[in-house]
């Protein structure tokens, strides 16, 4: 298009380009300090308790450092102290059904998973120490691996240890899980099963989620029914345990087997 005579074009100053926009320098990000000082406390955790173990810190800590994996970028400290309001204690959160977890605002599966994973391992570890070892003389480390695997238990859960005939724990199975007072049991399939594994001794294990391991008259029938039925085909009951959230209680040492 051509210019009209009277308009006279402004020349640009010198330096400046007028055919590119201004660009003004940004703030900074506030999620920049944010993040740089939770990587300084995510940091300061992990010198601490790889400099001092798990006695170096609280339990609320712990369960922080835990939740890293499933939060890579969220601030796991408000929710570990929320999970433990909830449950009680580090014990009771790793435990707790993945639904009551989910009543938690901030859990969701991936959560969910680290938690039931550490509850895993845990157990894993505890029943290293008793499988395909001589039971009766490894009492001590039976009793710690049914702790952990059961006095923390929202709901009842009935397992049975089989051992062979020299008393080494051969198989731990939950055989049933109830409510919160009650879980059936079938002696029936028990022997049954110890049968299938060949097994030639018993030990009966069940927990009492309200944490009193004093057995009920249905406990006390439930025993007798599962020896009677075991008497029958040679296969020998040595404890029935109830466990309790601090401590067990044995059907032998009380005299009730």
């Amino acid at each position: 298009m051509r210019r009209h005579p009277d308009q006279v074009a402004e020349a640009p100053l010198p330096g400046f380009d007028v055919t590119r926009p201004v660009r003004l320098p940004r703030k900074p990000s506030k999620n920049v300090g944010v993040e740089a000082h939770r990587k300084a406390h995510r940091d300061r955790l992990r010198a601490r308790f790889t400099e001092g173990g798990s006695d170096a810190v609280p339990d609320y800590e712990l369960l922080e450092m835990i939740l890293y994996r499933a939060l890579p970028r969220g601030d796991t400290k408000p929710l570990a102290k929320a999970l433990l309001k909830q449950f009680g204690d580090l014990n009771h959160v790793l435990a707790a059904p993945p639904a009551r977890l989910k009543d938690v605002t901030g859990v969701g599966d991936r959560v969910v998973f680290e938690l039931k994973l550490m509850e895993a391992v845990g157990h894993r570890m505890a029943r290293a120490r008793v499988m395909k070892k001589p039971i009766l003389s490894s009492w001590d480390a039976l009793l710690d691996y049914c702790q952990t695997a059961m006095a923390h238990r929202e709901l009842e859960q009935f397992r049975v240890l089989f051992l062979d005939r020299k008393n080494v724990l051969i198989a731990d199975e939950a055989q049933q899980t109830g409510t919160v007072d009650h879980v059936p049991v079938y002696p029936r399939e028990v022997v049954k099963r110890a049968l299938e594994l060949n097994a030639s001794a018993l030990i009966l294990v069940h927990n009492h989620p309200s944490g009193d391991p004093t057995p009920s008259q249905a406990d006390m029938d439930m025993t007798n029914a599962i020896r009677d039925a075991a008497e029958v085909l040679g296969l020998v009951i040595h404890d029935h345990l109830i466990i309790g959230k601090a401590r067990e209680l044995s059907f032998r040492a009380e005299g009730y087997l």
